[in-house]
């Protein structure tokens, strides 16, 4: 499919076949591959969270896709900087870019921008990541009554940064997030948008398959090696579907077809509320791209 647009952007649940989509894309329009998921990003969980394969980057350029540590709490901010580095480094109107992946977060930020934050003072960051041993139910009592109302109780690594962001600033980030920034795309550039949205079953069965074959793959060598890192809980690599379930296994805790298990459910889990984020969020101007 030839397309005459700068900008393509591929979204969808996990598994849902982004990747084969954008490589194809890619190759018909010479355009270059460009990570929009928040877990793709590290260098860490190559198996794990499904990036490309060397054969599949081998098919069209790929950028953004592991090049960042798991120790590092990357966020979409990051992204955008990374992103902007991107648009520096190739003229948007020389080369087509085509942005991949599941973080609708991320695809919002690069649309309409991302609210201006404070700078989190040190002191302040340290004395709450300091409080791991405190239930998140106590955390959001802490709340000022704006984030009270808006974050869940058991939303640790959100409750977190709204208590880092009051305290530094005294404003809440509710307040914040009210405040737009600056579109990251400009307007004399045009957007092609796909959302990639298979039936339910038929993604739940990749979900089976695919995890059945990232263990197959190595999964577990991965998440061992990411245990001995002695990384924090808190930080979102630790998070990363499959993680905690493996983790649970090497300590012990889960057979390995219980820890499967729990991976695949939980996968499914999430690639629920990701398609329900994007029926709720995208516009009709998403179309539907068939795999």
């Amino acid at each position: 499919m030839k397309l005459d647009e700068d900008i393509i952007l591929i979204a969808g649940p996990t598994a849902s076949g982004k990747t084969s989509a954008s490589i194809k894309l890619a190759q018909e329009n010479d355009a270059v591959i460009l990570n929009t998921d928040s877990m793709q990003v590290y260098e860490d969980l190559r198996i794990v969270s499904a990036r490309p394969s060397d054969e599949e980057i081998a098919q069209a350029p790929h950028h953004l896709f592991g090049h960042r540590s798991g120790a590092e709490a990357y966020s979409v901010a990051h992204w955008l900087e990374d992103v902007r580095a991107l648009f520096q480094k190739f003229s948007i109107q020389s080369r087509k870019m085509i942005f991949v992946g599941g973080t609708g977060q991320y695809f919002n930020a690069l649309l309409d921008g991302i609210s201006p934050m404070p700078d989190i003072k040190p002191e302040i960051r340290s004395k709450i990541r300091s409080m791991v041993d405190v239930p998140s139910q106590e955390l959001h009592t802490m709340l000022d009554e704006k984030a009270a109302r808006e974050l869940r109780p058991s939303d640790r690594q959100r409750i977190t940064r709204a208590l880092e962001v009051y305290q530094s600033s005294g404003k809440s980030i509710i307040d914040w997030q009210a405040e737009k920034g600056e579109a990251m795309i400009p307007d004399n550039i045009s957007v092609k948008k796909f959302l990639v949205m298979p039936p339910r079953a038929d993604i739940h069965e990749r979900i089976n398959m695919r995890f059945d074959k990232m263990v197959e793959e190595g999964a577990l060598d991965e998440i061992e090696a990411l245990m001995k890192k002695n990384l924090e809980s808190s930080l979102p690599v630790m998070k990363a579907i499959g993680v905690p379930q493996l983790a649970a296994h090497l300590a012990g805790e889960l057979s390995i077809e219980e820890a499967i298990e729990k991976a695949k459910a939980a996968t499914r889990q999430y690639a629920k509320r990701q398609s329900t984020w994007f029926n709720n969020s995208f516009d009709d101007q998403w179309k539907i791209f068939g795999v």
